[in-house]
C-alpha cells in the first residue's frame, strides 16, 4: 500500500472510551480521563484519516464503515437529554476504508464495508475530546464475533502494512470492564484490578520478545484476576489489534481512575 506521507508513520492508542457520555457531560469519576484526551492531541502529529476499533462493534467478518457523512448512534441509555444531542459531524472515508478492506483480503480475512452505519460511541466521544474541530476523516473498523484473541491480533498483523501512512488509528474499550464491580465494590476490588493492570503494562510495555508479547496477549485469560476485569472481553480486544499492529513495546501515556477505578492507555 503507497504511503500518504513517506515522513511519517501511524499512530497508535489504546484508551478508555468510558462509561458512555460520561467523559463528554463532565461526570467527576471521568474528568482525569477527560482531561487526558483534551490534551492528547499535542502529543500527536495531525493524521490525514482516524480508523477507530471499537468495543462497541461486533460482526461475523471484519466490517467498516463507508457512509460519507456517518450518522450519530447513541448506542447507550437512562442518560440525561444532552447525551443524546453530542455530535461529531466529521467525514467518513470510503475510499480508505475500501483500501483496508483490500488489504484484509490480501492477509486471507473477510471483511465488507457498510456504507450505512454511523459513528458509536466509542469513536464520537473519545474523538469529540481529542479532534473537536470534527475535521479529520474517520472510519471503524468492527471486532469479530466469538471475540477470540488470536482473531484480533490477526487483523492487527494485517493492519501493518500502515505503518508509514499518516493515520491514527485508536483501539477504543477500556482495560477494566466489570460493570458489576464498579457498582458492587468489595475491599479487594482495587487490588484484584491493579494485579490485572500491572500485567497488562508489563505485557505491552516489557522487554519480552514479539513471540512473547503474542503469546501473553493471546493467553490473557491466564492473566491474574482477567476474567475478573473483563467478564466479557470486548473492551480488551481492540488493545489486541493495537499491539499486534504496532509489534514493539508501547508506552503508557494514562495510569488513573476511571468511574474510580484504575484504567490505563498505551501508545504506540
Amino acid at each position: 500500500m503507497a504511503s500518504r506521507d513517506a515522513g511519517s508513520g501511524a499512530q497508535i492508542v489504546y484508551l478508555s472510551h468510558g462509561g458512555g457520555p460520561m467523559p463528554v457531560l463532565g461526570e467527576p469519576g471521568h474528568l482525569a480521563l477527560a482531561n487526558f484526551m483534551r490534551t492528547l492531541s499535542a502529543r500527536l502529529k495531525r493524521p490525514e484519516a482516524v480508523l477507530v476499533v471499537s468495543a462497541h462493534w461486533e460482526e461475523n467478518v471484519a466490517t467498516l464503515t463507508g457512509a460519507e457523512q456517518p450518522p450519530m448512534l447513541y448506542d447507550y441509555f437512562g442518560f440525561p437529554p444532552q447525551a443524546y444531542r453530542i455530535d461529531y459531524p466529521a467525514p467518513g472515508d470510503a475510499k480508505f476504508a475500501g483500501r483496508i478492506a483490500q488489504l484484509l483480503a490480501n492477509n486471507h480475512i473477510p471483511s465488507q464495508i457498510d456504507a450505512q452505519r454511523g459513528f458509536d460511541h466509542g469513536l464520537f466521544i473519545p474523538l469529540k475530546l481529542i479532534y473537536p474541530e470534527a475535521d479529520i476523516p474517520c472510519f471503524q473498523l468492527s471486532l469479530l464475533r466469538g471475540l477470540q484473541a488470536e482473531a484480533h491480533l490477526s487483523l492487527g498483523k494485517a493492519l501493518r502494512a500502515l505503518a508509514r501512512e499518516n493515520m491514527l488509528v485508536i483501539g477504543s474499550g477500556s482495560s477494566f470492564h466489570n460493570f458489576e464491580a464498579f457498582f458492587q465494590r468489595t475491599p479487594s476490588t482495587e487490588l484484584r484490578n491493579n494485579a490485572f493492570q500491572d500485567w497488562l503494562i508489563e505485557t505491552c510495555t516489557g522487554i519480552q520478545s514479539a513471540d512473547e508479547r503474542e503469546r501473553r496477549l493471546q493467553n490473557w485469560q491466564e492473566a491474574p484476576e482477567a476474567r475478573f476485569c473483563h467478564p466479557r472481553e470486548e473492551h480488551l480486544l481492540p488493545l489486541h489489534v493495537c499491539a499486534a499492529m504496532a509489534d514493539r513495546p508501547g508506552e503508557v501515556i494514562f495510569d488513573d481512575l476511571v468511574g474510580g477505578l484504575r484504567n490505563i492507555a498505551l501508545l504506540w
